[in-house]
């Protein structure tokens, strides 16, 4: 089971006319064939639709929203409604409310509101899913099923205690093993019971909120749990669905870079990722590149599907910034540049009231077709349209990896020490953003990923190291490849327990380094860090962590400048077999980690043709048949000049280009060059 199996990218988004009366209808899908819409993601947050009372099922409006789209000749996204659950369920069954990190039970209100662990919502909400499976499997144009929405949060009620202990009883076995685990002798919580572990939270391990735990363990044990536990709802839906339905896929829509959630362990049970993008800003290119090379690696390289992004505004933040003409189509072709084969839109038709109706929306409130937004919108669907399916099934042809770990998150955020100031996702994402400029197609995977057909790998803060990954990334090296791994990396094991060995534990010998010491400073504290020797040579800024490294082997590439340690190792390179490991012991700025990483790629020779472009992007997919397109992506407000660095045809235009010819961008301009052998 894969992907949805569509002759073309779909494009569209999500649609709930439940909100409007049906002449309402009429005008939108006339908007729609002008946009040429041709897929809506429908029924998301109908629980309380389609089951309006405990015993009570009606699938009236339903059914005519369906058969609307049917016969307007639409695919269909459908969802089983699940997620959020309706008033009537938690006046019913009040244990069906989540209890939050402060210990408060919850009463009926926003959605991310139900219990994971309740029997109630498990049971309901899994008959739903059943029911709408049932009705609509037959019909030819539902092409996905869409299981809840957006899953996220925590519960700490009494039945979350019980299942967390059932779950740790599945892992440890024993109290003895996840006394040990959890290095329990510390402060006098040896278990003696089952039934005397509670959830970690602001009444039990806690102060200052989900960051600051006495035990790190039992915290790290509860976020995978939640995280496992949500999971379950989510089979508990698709195996509702499979009844039915045993050949259509299933998916939810992810959210990126989400803490809540680890993503690799829901990967296998998805038939297909799909994820919502809504960048911080509109100039998150970097950052955006990120989150779709992450979640294409989740099923190993296997497209996605982009089930969400605004065609201008969010309305969820305090400052919710527009997207510039161009932005929109830019950044549609961006996630198919990096493995998207859907471009849906959260929403179709803006909402009239609560807290999304200022959200964008490819229709706005008074219905036109002459906005700028709406006619961007169309534009971009006549480009797809002409694309055909050119695009799907294409792979990325990625020979750099950079691992990507939610343990390490977990286990990093939650750490006393040596500094909070320095938080995972954002040394992970100037790594990859020095990888990003350099032109380098890179695939995002979990540690636990095969590395045999990677030249590169780069392991920021790979603060957990579990299972066999010391021996895989220097296996990577041993063949001839480079691994890079910086400062907090090597240091607990998957308890979170330090490992009983020298700095950075079991990557010690690839590295050929240890670090008996480290610094933390606050943010506007400086060692300058000196990278080279002669014309190679550059000075630049580290901040946050220092740690003093001692040689075991290791080359000296970089030093401290300043403090009793100047002159002392930052950043190292150890010959491993026919490769090297790389250690960087600084939290260095962005032109040190390019300066580290250049380096590597070169020896690789992996630094894209379009490296030194600013603003350019440049990235590779390969068909089925093997024909390689190359996307170019001007992310600046200019035209900029370039030349090719192979002949080949637009997509998007037609237009021929020789090797060696002038490809012209505007600004935010985009190129599909179909690559001639």
């Amino acid at each position: 089971m894969t992907l949805p199996r569509t002759a073309k990218v779909p494009f569209g988004g999500d649609y709930n006319p439940e909100q409007w009366p049906q002449d309402v209808w009429k005008q939108d899908y006339q908007l729609f064939d002008l946009a040429r819409i041709d897929t809506v993601t429908l029924g998301v947050f109908d629980w309380a639709l389609t089951q309006p009372a405990p015993d009570v099922y009606d699938f009236t409006v339903l059914d005519r929203i369906v058969a609307r789209a049917a016969t307007e000749g639409r695919m269909i996204c459908l969802a089983t409604g699940t997620g959020a659950h309706p008033a009537w369920l938690a006046r019913a069954h009040p244990e069906v409310c989540r209890t939050d990190f402060e210990g408060r039970r919850h009463r009926y209100g926003q959605r991310h509101n139900s219990c994971p662990s309740s029997p109630v919502f498990r049971r309901l909400s899994a008959e739903l899913a059943r029911r709408v499976a049932r009705r609509y499997a037959g019909n030819p144009a539902v092409v996905a099923w869409h299981v809840g929405n957006e899953y996220g949060g925590a519960c700490y009620c009494d039945l979350c205690a019980a299942a967390f202990r059932g779950w740790l009883r599945g892992r440890y076995g024993s109290l003895d093993t996840l006394n040990a685990a959890w290095y329990t002798t510390f402060w006098s919580h040896t278990f003696t019971d089952w039934a005397e572990i509670e959830p970690p939270s602001a009444l039990t391990e806690h102060w200052r909120g989900p960051d600051h735990t006495a035990f790190q363990g039992i915290t790290l044990d509860y976020l995978r749990f939640m995280s496992d536990a949500m999971l379950t709802n989510f089979r508990d839906e698709k195996a509702a669905i499979r009844e039915s339905s045993p050949d259509l896929p299933v998916t939810t829509n992810l959210m990126g870079l989400y803490r809540p959630i680890d993503y690799h362990r829901w990967a296998t049970h998805l038939d297909f990722v799909s994820w919502d993008n809504y960048p911080p800003d509109d100039t998150s290119a970097a950052r955006t590149a990120f989150t779709h090379d992450l979640m294409r690696g989740l099923k190993d390289g296997q497209p996605f599907w982009l089930m969400e992004q605004t065609p201008s505004v969010t309305a969820c933040r305090d400052v919710n910034p527009l997207k510039r003409p161009g932005v929109l189509r830019l950044w549609s072709w961006q996630a198919v540049a990096h493995g998207a084969d859907a471009v849906l839109f959260f929403q179709l038709r803006a909402s009239r009231g609560a807290c999304e109706k200022y959200h964008g929306a490819v229709v706005g409130h008074a219905g036109r077709s002459d906005t700028r937004v709406f006619r961007e919108v169309a534009d971009l669907g006549a480009e797809l349209d002409r694309l055909g399916g050119a695009t799907l099934g294409a792979r990325t042809p990625a020979r750099a990896a950079l691992l990507f770990d939610w343990d390490s998150w977990w286990a990093l955020d939650i750490s006393d020490g040596p500094s909070r100031l320095v938080r995972y996702p954002q040394v992970v994402l100037a790594y990859h953003r020095a990888l990003w400029d350099a032109g380098v197609d890179v695939d995002v995977v979990a540690v636990s990923a095969d590395l045999s057909r990677y030249d590169v790998v780069v392991a920021p803060v790979l603060h957990m190291v579990k299972g066999d990954l010391a021996d895989r990334l220097a296996g990577v090296a041993a063949r001839g490849g480079s691994v890079v791994t910086t400062f907090l990396s090597g240091r607990v094991d998957e308890h979170d327990q330090a490992f009983l060995a020298d700095v950075p534990g079991p990557l010690g010998p690839l590295t050929g380094v240890r670090v008996d010491e480290w610094d933390a400073r606050e943010a506007d504290v400086v060692n300058p860090v000196r990278l080279g020797t002669g014309p190679d040579q550059v000075e630049v800024a580290s901040r946050l962590i220092f740690e003093l490294v001692v040689p075991q082997g290791a080359e000296i590439v970089g030093t401290y400048r300043a403090d009793f340690y100047a002159g002392t190792p930052a950043v190292t390179r150890n010959a491993y077999g026919a490769g090297e490991g790389w250690y960087v012991a600084a939290g260095l700025d962005p032109t040190g980690v390019s300066w580290v990483l250049r380096r590597v790629l070169e020896r690789h020779h992996l630094v894209g043709p379009y490296a030194d472009v600013p603003d350019l992007e440049s990235t590779v997919r390969v068909t089925p048949d093997g024909t390689r397109l190359r996307f170019l992506l001007n992310h600046a407000a200019r035209p900029v000049e370039v030349t090719a660095h192979t002949a080949g045809v637009d997509l998007l235009t037609g237009d021929r280009f020789s090797g060696g010819g002038v490809v012209r961008l505007p600004a935010y301009g985009v190129v599909v060059l179909k690559e001639e052998r």
